[in-house]
């Protein structure tokens, strides 16, 4: 069985980190002569879990530098990500007394670097050089609206919608731009999974290392958003806000009843007591194991919002869970109790801003949203890297084998394509290692083995990594399994629980409407799926 590890899994790489490195994952198995320890290796003979690390976010081993290739599963066309800054580690594990034996796993603990002065002076002539777009102006503040869907997928620059490697970019490039001075942060409604909302919550963390200040507001906020914005340094929501910090719920809906009314009688067939996908249709109340499921999960992200937001505001789990319980409060009191640090409309908190830096009343604020920062390539501000490539194949999606005539041409993960993209990988020279992203539920079993072989085959020649978004499920998961490390997100959802199949028995509703079907066969199986108005023998 593959390692599984539940670690944190950011998109680029900071300036410099902790010597426990990705690099030293990824670069184990293409240097085996100089690596002094069994680090993640990539034989399938172990199973390991650990949290609390930060893993994809330096890409270096033994003065090696890499860049990074992005290859989106969710376009027939090949995005480029641009290459990633050279790093070095500096200290050897044998140097550490650790066995080769041991089972030895990085911390990723991010640590801001400041530019030496050869390498600002390096910066500002990039900066003199930079296409007009990368322009900004010095002592800016850069703004950022996070709210709605954001996708696991690079964006082009005239593309809509909100991209998670883009913003977690975002911030690492703006803790080393000498242009900027602090990011203004709004969050509103998120419709995006718990990991996605981790994974941006760690970069807010990280770039407060920078020493610039990150202030968020709130207008609209319930636990979701409010887990991401309590990192930031100040808070801010104007009088007439709406939070609702109520606790969290799941929830589980049956048409089992309805579809018997109708004469309608699904049959499922599955494997595994979780697998509940089948429940919605075939059962009337929730299943002990799914019941068991649901509420294991459900704890499982409760405890770690009451973790982090109790460390994060210096309060007792218990006087965060009482707040909440407390049902019904007045903004104010978010004030009082220390959840937010003023009630402030925005425009007051532009004016404060000003103050601070020293802008005239009279002037506007210097400011860069996302759209235009997005364009400013990590090369401007020197954080490139060498010529040796690492690929990130990003699969996001349900799970399909080929694209259906009536499918968008960026839904889903279509099989045949990341199958072609993977190939690539694996026969190109210039990629060192890859990264296969995965954010899906499952879908297709059939494309999930496919693919399934190609990743394995990949890893056959070069070190390959699983990394895990929101949800990495059944066959989400079963592609990951063929990579020698899987990582996952604190509050990633995985696992493959079972596989399901089945079909509707609509003989009762044809009696009902008076509807007749007759069937001329050859073949003991041939009405197999053909029979709808049968069931299964």
């Amino acid at each position: 069985m593959s390692k599984l590890l539940f670690l944190h899994t950011p998109h680029f790489t900071p300036k410099k980190l902790h010597t426990k490195t990705f690099s030293a994952i990824v670069t184990q198995s293409l240097t085996p002569l100089h690596c002094k320890c069994r680090l993640l290796s990539f034989s399938l003979n172990t199973t390991t879990t650990r949290s609390n690390s930060h893993l994809l976010s330096q890409i270096h081993y033994y003065h090696r530098s890499f860049s990074v290739r992005s290859f989106d599963d969710s376009s027939s066309e090949t995005k480029i990500q641009e290459p990633q800054q050279q790093a070095v580690v500096n200290e050897d594990y044998e140097s550490r007394g650790k066995s080769k034996d041991e089972d030895e796993y990085p911390s990723g603990e991010f640590e801001y670097e400041k530019f030496s002065a050869w390498k600002i002076f390096t910066v500002k002539l990039r900066m003199l050089v930079a296409f007009p777009w990368e322009r900004v102006r010095k002592g800016s503040v850069l703004t950022m609206k996070l709210r709605g869907q954001i996708a696991d997928q690079l964006k082009s620059r005239f593309s809509s919608g909100l991209s998670l490697p883009q913003i977690c970019e975002n911030f690492v490039k703006a803790a080393y731009d000498p242009r900027i001075v602090g990011i203004y942060l709004h969050i509103e409604p998120l419709s995006c999974g718990w990991g996605k909302v981790e994974e941006i919550r760690r970069h807010v963390v990280d770039f407060k290392k920078s020493g610039k200040f990150i202030i968020g507001y709130v207008p609209v906020c319930g636990e979701k958003e409010y887990y991401l914005a309590c990192a930031c340094e100040e808070l801010y929501a104007p009088p007439s806000a709406y939070f609702s910090l109520y606790g969290l719920t799941v929830q589980a809906s049956f048409l089992g009843g309805v579809l018997e009314k109708v004469g309608i009688e699904p049959q499922v067939q599955r494997i595994g007591k979780y697998k509940s996908a089948g429940d919605q249709l075939t059962r009337k109340t929730m299943s002990e194991e799914n019941c068991e499921m649901l509420t294991a999960l459900l704890d499982n992200i409760y405890g770690n919002w009451l973790d982090k937001v109790s460390s994060t505001k210096g309060k007792r789990k218990e006087d965060i869970e009482r707040f909440i319980n407390d049902g019904v409060y007045k903004v104010e009191r978010l004030k009082e109790e220390g959840f937010i640090t003023n009630v402030l409309y925005d425009d007051e908190v532009i004016s404060m801003l000003k103050e601070r830096l020293g802008v005239q009343k009279d002037k506007n604020l210097p400011m860069v949203d996302y759209r235009k920062y997005s364009g400013v390539r990590r090369w401007t501000l020197g954080l490139t890297g060498g010529g040796d490539q690492i690929a990130v194949i990003r699969a996001s999606g349900s799970i399909s084998r080929v694209r259906s005539p009536l499918s968008l041409s960026s839904s889903g993960i279509i099989g045949e394509q990341l199958i072609e993209k993977i190939r690539k990988v694996r026969e190109s020279k210039r990629y060192k290692a890859a990264i296969i992203r995965i954010d899906s539920p499952g879908g297709d079993a059939l494309a999930s083995d496919l693919m399934w072989r190609e990743i394995r085959l990949l890893s056959e020649s070069k070190p390959v990594i699983a990394s895990m978004s929101d949800v990495a499920a059944s066959g989400g998961y079963y592609m990951a399994m063929a990579a020698g490390t899987i990582l996952a997100e604190n509050l990633t959802l995985t696992g493959s629980i079972g596989v399901v199949t089945g079909k509707f028995n609509l003989g009762k509703l044809y009696e009902k409407i008076g509807f007749n079907k007759e069937i001329i066969s050859r073949g003991k199986y041939a009405e197999v799926l053909a029979a709808e108005q049968r069931p299964f023998s």
